[in-house]
């Protein structure tokens, strides 16, 4: 198989339809088709073998697109990189993924010169032009005449190394195969539900890398267009749905909350709106109320992981509907029932699967839930078993197959659709000279889903602000990582076994809460 021939083949059907609109670039399917293939040939002639592996790390840009469609023509593993790690996460993953060669933009150029050495990535190439490190982006595609590259590649050939958050906090990648990823093309075109066809067009409003890239192959594969929004404003939205009468789009509830703040929001017109699918992060009952009132009858959700390549359990616009007007309000908990080939259950510790209403872990299995993990064959045996994936969801199930999360098994927090571990933060916090413990949370917010919340026991004497410890992590951790807020105790609850009892802490912060985690 090559997933590339489905880009060929719609290229061959409406060459001058447009495949991907991102700011002031709009590449049409015979343009996609053309610059993809001269990539592919570019690479190989840097001595890249099939199952070699290619990083990128930029900001949203149409370049994104054209690198990960000719990586499949080229039977090159992607290794996306999300933009907003610092230096020396960008370095673990290069070394962590074996990556050969680095595509990249020139606002990741100084912190590229400081995670390539001691890695072994021996090409950088830029998007916005040459630098000291390796040639142009345009200067590869140009060099190379249109030659149509299509190597074969195996179900079980890896095809992406998505970086997810292991059990200890680390990033570990979730081997994506071209088996998972021709399983994520039949989810996205089995449903009208998630079907974007000729004439359509949906915005992916997060990073293309990650979740709102997961769509682009059944987007290609149908022959609609991709509107990938260079970096998330919500007037920007606004206005993008209106200029290009977008069809369709997928956002994180985050920016649900900012689109839904603005006070001129109303003033643009987002009737072209068919679907507008939401996922990744908590999203309250009242909100999901506003934004229906706000986008009207549009809305659907997701829930899924990178493990699971995209969303397995999918809440449609009918159940919204008949939440909303009453008919069954507690839809609005829920975060809907298994999707397309995915299977779902509710598992106990032991892995026996439980009967309906009783709380236990959400599995999936199916053609869309990967392997395992690079080099980690014990958080692979922790975390698959007997052909399930454990997510570390506690959920129960109603017995008309809706599934409602109650609570997470793993430390891990959503904020604003990045997951962010607990112990990461806390190893970070644990390093400044004034802390003598800390826990860390995820809390109740609007805007984000959930908060980094830190509640920290000062050493004797000490007396730093609240601002003193935000910044410390700020300058060793991604930002999105940072607590945005910090609680001083005087004592942390602990389990029978002497270990902080993290849920003793965040029940304090979720009490009332109506919805837990999405």
């Amino acid at each position: 198989m090559n997933l590339g021939r489905y880009i060929r083949r719609t290229a061959g059907h409406q060459p001058d339809a447009e495949a991907v609109v991102c700011g002031t670039s709009r590449l049409t399917y015979a343009e996609l088709d053309d610059h993809s293939d001269r990539l592919a040939v570019a690479l190989r002639g840097l001595g890249l073998r099939q199952g070699e592996r290619v990083a990128t790390l930029a900001g949203n840009r149409a370049e994104l697109v054209v690198t990960e469609i000719a990586l499949y023509k080229a039977g090159l593993v992607r290794v996306p990189i999300n933009a907003r790690l610092g230096a020396h996460e960008v370095s673990h993953l290069l070394r962590e993924s074996d990556a050969r060669v680095l595509l990249t933009d020139a606002a990741h150029l100084e912190d590229v010169r400081v995670a390539v050495p001691d890695t072994g990535t021996r090409a950088v190439i830029g998007y916005d032009g040459p630098s000291d490190l390796g040639p142009a982006y345009l200067d590869m595609l140009s060099g190379n005449a249109p030659q149509p590259v299509d190597v074969e590649c195996a179900e079980g050939d890896a095809a992406v190394l998505h970086f997810t958050s292991g059990s200890t906090g680390k990033l570990k990648a979730a081997i994506q195969t071209y088996g998972n990823r021709l399983a994520l093309l039949r989810k996205m075109v089995m449903s009208a539900d998630t079907r974007v066809g000729p004439g359509d067009k949906k915005i992916l409003a997060g990073p293309v890398t990650h979740a709102s890239g997961m769509p682009l192959l059944g987007i290609f594969f149908t022959g609609g267009c991709a509107v990938i929004l260079p970096r998330w404003e919500p007037e920007e939205f606004l206005a993008t749905v209106q200029r290009e009468r977008a069809t369709h789009a997928f956002v994180v509830p985050t920016m649900v909350n900012s689109v839904l703040a603005l006070p001129n929001a109303r003033t643009y017109d987002t009737s072209s709106l068919r679907q507008l699918i939401y996922g990744a992060a908590p999203m309250s009952a009242q909100r999901i109320r506003e934004a229906w009132e706000f986008f009207g009858p549009v809305l659907s959700q997701g829930y899924g992981c990178g493990e699971t390549t995209s969303g397995v359990l999918f809440l449609s616009t009918d159940d919204h509907r008949r939440a909303i007007e009453g008919e069954d309000e507690e839809l609005l908990l829920s975060c809907g029932r298994p999707l397309a080939e995915a299977e779902v259950a509710i598992l106990d510790e032991d892995g026996t699967p439980l009967p309906d209403g009783e709380i236990g872990e959400i599995a999936v299995r199916g053609p869309d839930v990967v392997p395992g993990y690079l080099g980690a064959p014990d958080l692979t045996a922790a975390s698959f078993r007997d052909g399930w994936f454990l997510t570390g969801d506690l959920a129960r199930r109603r017995a008309d197959g809706y599934v409602f999360i109650v609570d997470r098994k793993k430390d891990m927090i959503v904020s604003g659709g990045f997951n962010i571990y607990a112990v990461e933060v806390e190893s970070v916090l644990h390093q400044h000279p004034d802390v003598y413990e800390a826990a860390v949370v995820g809390v109740p917010d609007e805007q984000w889903g959930e908060a980094v919340k830190a509640v920290v026991v000062l050493r004797e004497g000490a007396t730093p602000a609240e601002s003193d410890l935000v910044d410390f992590c700020a300058d060793r951790l991604a930002r999105m990582k940072k607590p945005r807020s910090v609680d001083f105790v005087a004592a942390l609850p602990h389990n029978p076994n002497g270990k902080i009892d993290r849920r003793a802490i965040r029940d304090h912060y979720w009490a009332g809460a109506d919805r837990r985690v999405n």
